[in-house]
């Protein structure tokens, strides 16, 4: 019995986007009643996800085990319906990010429809200091590691907007704790504004961020608090649906 709990465990860390019940199945040879039955148990104990499409994954329990890899796929696959909504309720191109040591990490990209668009790669590292992802994470880290990553930032000048000291990103995210989003005005890229808050768990531990972007002409300041509201009902359920996999 353990034997097969490893192989369908083992097949489950091969599959970062999941797998259905009759593909497991199929691939281990385990019979389904008794796939079915350990599926059930792991699930119910925060260390596999069932998806709505019926997929199975690692879950964060089981992935702390693990070096992380594949909980930043069970983040991106239960987050994915939750984020192209909100990329259709503000048009413009919506990011998924964690850190991933002193910079931001890009897991997904939902793109904006209009043919004018911001739009960054999975995959992709950017600085902390001067993103609104990067801004939205470190505001929300334990000061002592906070001020280790400030520390150790060089300043460098991407526009004349960009923030170019210890002392400016300090009050930033003072800033980002008061109105609760960071925000990218023209820091990084000249025309281009990015809003973003973090994902918090019930101890508000960063669990990553996510951003709204867009060309300065369409998201005007006028829709800040709009999209920031629209923000943290998204960030609020992908916590909630994490939650649930790791109680």
């Amino acid at each position: 019995m353990v034997g097969k709990l490893l192989q369908l465990l083992e097949r489950l860390d091969q599959a970062p986007g999941g797998l259905l019940l009759r593909e497991i199945v199929k691939s281990t040879s385990i019979n389904k009643s008794t796939a079915y039955r350990f599926l059930s148990h792991l699930e119910s104990e925060g260390y596999v996800f069932r998806d709505s499409d019926g997929y199975y994954m690692v879950g964060p329990k089981l992935a702390k085990l693990g070096n992380g890899t594949t909980y930043q796929a069970t983040l991106c696959r239960t987050s994915a319906a939750i984020l192209e909504t909100l990329c259709i309720e503000t048009g413009e191109t919506v990011n998924l990010a964690v850190l991933d040591g002193n910079e931001i990490l890009y897991l997904k990209v939902f793109e904006s429809r209009h043919t004018f668009r911001m739009v960054s790669e999975v995959g992709r590292r950017r600085p902390l200091y001067c993103t609104a992802l990067g801004k939205a994470v470190l505001a929300y880290l334990p000061p002592e590691q906070q001020r280790k990553i400030i520390s150790s930032t060089r300043f460098d000048r991407f526009t004349p907007h960009t923030v170019g000291s210890a002392e400016d990103l300090d009050k930033d995210l003072h800033r980002v704790h008061r109105r609760g989003y960071a925000l990218d005005d023209e820091e990084t890229v000249v025309g281009a504004r990015c809003i973003a808050v973090p994902i918090l768990n019930r101890d508000h531990t960063v669990l990553g961020g996510i951003s709204v972007s867009g060309p300065v002409v369409r998201v005007t300041k006028r829709m800040i608090p709009e999209f920031a509201a629209l923000l943290r009902t998204a960030a609020d359920d992908i916590a909630r649906r994490l939650s649930v996999l790791s109680e």
